[in-house]
């Protein structure tokens, strides 16, 4: 029965997918019994992911200064980590207190902005393609009044008390974990490859230690050049806003520093919400906006990108798109934020085990061409 189930390779897939499916079923109804390993690596991801991103920034500095400087690696470590929350406490006193200022008086003036918003709209019946539109009516089903955006403001915090308490007591952890994965990962992570490759065999050690290199080679020249470039936009878009007379200049800049973490969507949407603040009240003043933000996107695209993270990343930008809706779908903001890394990844392993590939059947055709030539040498 067995030999004739292998023989008959149809009904041999047919019993594995069935199989398959089997043990998908069991494992959904048994799920219960795997919740406290998916809790606990969930609580671990967000130390470990905000602890690796730092460690990839700071982790070049340490290497340079126990390289160059001649200072031993835990010393630089310490160095590292007082310069750090140094700049951290600066920024804490001196641009998070201007942002929360400016995020206020954001949240005060929407209203007016609503207003202007309003008259704009009401402006538009004088034009002839508008004329045969009630649009008084619709403004008015829009109710752009105080109390109403007060009560739903005060509505959307009531019901989301308990999200804000998970979220306050899940930063709790974070800021209170972080700094020891940070330390660890600086102090040990050079020991952390040849660790990994005692689990492999004898054999295949140097290509897996290799894989390893060019996996962390991907990882870090991401991150690192996604912080340059986040600060690069940062930058250039708050001077740009400070020359143009842009209220919440600071606030602006931060979000599409931030949105630039998203590629090629990601300062379009950075740049909306400067925009939308502007377009109903000077709209010459938008258009610079949009001005500005296209020769920023050339500097970065032209320049900054390609010396910073060159061809490392060589992804297609139909790939890209299509990473960020899957990403996104799956995991909301952070999948579309992890998806280009984590699809550069997996590219990177399938690109090095194609290689290996080739190389191992290059090789094999070579030694059957040499033993072909030995055995035509003896006869």
């Amino acid at each position: 029965m067995l030999e004739k189930i292998r023989q008959s390779r149809l009904l041999f897939w047919t019993l594995e997918l069935v199989l398959l499916a089997t043990l998908v079923f069991v494992l959904t109804k048994i799920g219960f019994l795997f919740s406290p390993v998916g809790t606990f690596f969930s609580t671990l991801f967000t130390p470990v992911l905000v602890g690796g991103f730092l460690f990839y920034i700071l982790n070049p500095i340490v290497t340079v200064m126990e390289k160059y400087l001649k200072i031993k690696r835990i010393f630089g470590i310490l160095i590292v980590f007082v310069l750090f929350l140094g700049i951290l406490t600066f920024a804490l006193i001196n641009f998070i207190p201007s942002l929360i200022e400016q995020m206020s008086d954001l949240a005060k003036n929407l209203p007016t902005m609503a207003k202007q918003v309003q008259e704009w709209a009401l402006g538009l019946e004088k034009y002839r393609v508008f004329r045969n539109l009630d649009i008084e009516s619709y403004v008015k089903q829009l109710d752009f009044s105080w109390s109403d955006i007060a009560k739903n403001t005060l509505n959307g915090i009531a019901n989301s008390l308990g999200s804000i308490f998970n979220f306050v007591a899940a930063t709790t952890v974070i800021i209170g974990t972080v700094p020891f994965v940070l330390f660890y990962m600086l102090k040990d992570g050079e020991k952390l490859v040849p660790m990994l490759a005692k689990a492999v065999p004898v054999r295949q050690r140097a290509n897996f230690i290799d894989l390893l290199g060019e996996m962390n080679k991907t990882i870090a020249t991401y991150i690192s050049g996604q912080a340059i470039e986040c600060l690069f936009v940062f930058v250039m878009m708050f001077f740009g806003y400070l020359i143009l007379g842009i209220k919440y200049a600071f606030l602006f800049a931060v979000i599409a520093g931030l949105c630039n973490l998203i590629p090629y969507i990601g300062p379009y949407l950075g740049l909306a919400p400067s925009f939308l603040a502007t377009v109903f009240v000077d709209p010459f003043k938008a258009l610079i906006i949009i001005v500005i933000v296209l020769v920023v996107q050339q500097i970065d695209g032209n320049l900054i990108y390609p010396n910073v993270i060159g061809k490392t990343l060589s992804i297609h930008p139909l790939a890209i798109i299509f990473v960020l809706l899957v990403a996104g779908n799956i995991a909301g903001l952070l999948g579309i934020f992890l998806g280009v890394p984590f699809y550069a990844i997996c590219k990177t392993i399938i690109k090095f085990i194609w290689s290996l590939y080739c190389a191992n059947k290059a090789n094999l055709e070579q030694e059957k061409i040499e033993e072909e030539t030995t055995q035509s040498e003896e006869i």
